[in-house]
């Protein structure tokens, strides 16, 4: 009798989520209609009731997240503005209070009031501030010792440390330039030799890791290429090999993975979907085509055209032949770059409906909020990223922020519409834009 090839735990648990997924997809083909519809709507009734009430009270479970309360402000607060909400009064002068109390005397924030200033809980912070808008919540960051707090950050090797004596790495170097750039207090100081020690991250696959000599990773390649693009060194990447890299991520699942030959992750929906169409833009901008991408083909205009049973009568009207300037956008101020990756036509090179379909029929979840993946609990965090996920794909065909996506760009239609982000720090646009005014002014 022949023996039967054994497999990998790695195989059998790919085969059991390809059978929970593949699952899912054949009972939506194979339901009517009023199903179908009920299955991809966001449900944003269910979705405000799971954030509001997490922002409001959490459980004792939450208490290993004690260091990490900025971020748990964050991931709701941002999924909430996603979602076109905002906070009441009261609830937003609680938010700025607590996050003053997070705040170092000597710059930054730490995880909780008293708890030493963090790279991480900085960056969550500031983006919580940011995304509840209005000058009470600028006025309450203290740049001046924000400005010290990233100079003492600031490693020899061109790096950054997360906090002090802490590790170096490609996070730290993005929470670091993201603070600075958003806040008007990005310097030469902060740059130097930034460039290559992120350089140095980008491994022989094409994708950064976390250090020199690591794997490649969706956050850390999201985060080192964020980085190169707000401090102006972005073409010093080997960008074909990236491109490459981060397309061949999405899997036959539609859902991107996080490193190669790992299984799909709802997160993973914003981190591998942004530097999609950061380099998809960045391409467009150049008239360039990244070489040895072949999944290239999946953003064409045969392939979008393949969705014109969604679209509403209307959109077949729309004049998508409008060339974008190359002008920095009428802000008055200076971006760091990022409005030229931005403000372009651009065509995704990932599948963006398939994209919207994995999140919305496999990683949410039916009570509100969402989840890594089927089997798994939701949480606060995928939450949040599969929201920004879904936003970046429903406008990777817009061809720059102040244009809402087609109907066929958003499955579920416009049910389902969601903010625009601010790709490089992950802000809906317009609090970006209103924080981009108020820290021109006071510099």
């Amino acid at each position: 009798m022949e023996e039967l090839p054994s497999i990998t735990v790695s195989q059998r648990e790919q085969f059991l989520v390809e059978n929970d997924v593949f699952g899912m997809y054949s009972y939506f083909d194979t339901s009517d209609i009023s199903t179908q519809k009920f299955m991809v709507e966001i449900q944003r009734d269910k979705q405000l009731d799971y954030l509001m009430n997490g922002l409001r009270q959490l459980s004792p479970s939450f208490s290993s997240l004690d260091a990490n309360r900025p971020w748990v402000c964050y991931w709701i607060i941002h999924s909430i503005a996603l979602l076109g909400e905002s906070l009441d009064d009261e609830l937003e002068n609680n938010t700025i209070d607590f996050l003053g109390r997070c705040q170092g005397s000597d710059g930054g924030y730490g995880g909780g009031p008293g708890q030493l200033p963090h790279l991480a809980t900085s960056y969550a912070a500031v983006n919580t501030l940011v995304t509840l808008g209005g000058d009470k919540a600028f006025s309450s960051i203290n740049r001046e010792q924000m400005a010290c707090f990233l100079r003492r950050m600031k490693d020899t090797n061109g790096g950054f440390r997360m906090h002090n004596m802490g590790e170096i790495d490609v996070r730290a170097c993005y929470t670091a330039i993201s603070i600075a750039s958003i806040l008007n207090i990005l310097d030469d100081e902060l740059t130097r030799g930034l460039g290559d020690y992120i350089l140095s991250c980008q491994t022989y696959e094409g994708g950064i890791g976390g250090e020199p000599g690591s794997e490649a990773h969706g956050g850390y390649t999201y985060c080192g290429l964020a980085t190169m693009i707000l401090i102006s060194e972005v073409d010093r990447l080997n960008l074909d090999s990236l491109t490459n890299w981060v397309v061949y991520r999405q899997g036959v699942e539609m859902g991107f993975q996080g490193r190669t030959n790992k299984l799909v992750d709802g997160c993973y929906t914003f981190w591998q979907a942004a530097p999609c169409v950061l380099l998809q833009r960045f391409f467009s901008a150049q008239d360039l085509v990244p070489h040895g991408s072949s999944h290239m083909s999946q953003g064409t205009d045969e392939d979008h055209e393949g969705h014109a049973h969604d679209d509403d009568p209307e959109d077949s009207d729309e004049d998508d032949s409008d060339n974008d300037s190359d002008e920095d956008s009428g802000n008055g101020h200076q971006v760091h770059t990022s409005t030229y990756y931005i403000n372009r036509k651009i065509q995704p090179v990932f599948n963006s409906l398939g994209l919207q379909r994995y999140v919305l029929l496999c990683s949410k979840d039916a009570n509100g909020g969402f989840r890594d993946k089927l089997r798994k609990p939701r949480d606060f965090y995928h939450t949040c990223y599969c929201l920004s996920g879904l936003s970046v794909a429903q406008h990777a065909w817009s061809k720059d922020e102040d244009t809402p996506p087609l109907t066929r760009d958003i499955l579920g239609g416009y049910a389902n519409h969601l903010e625009p982000v601010h790709l490089l720090h992950n802000v809906v646009m317009d609090r970006y834009n209103e924080a981009i005014e108020f820290f021109h002014r006071a510099a």
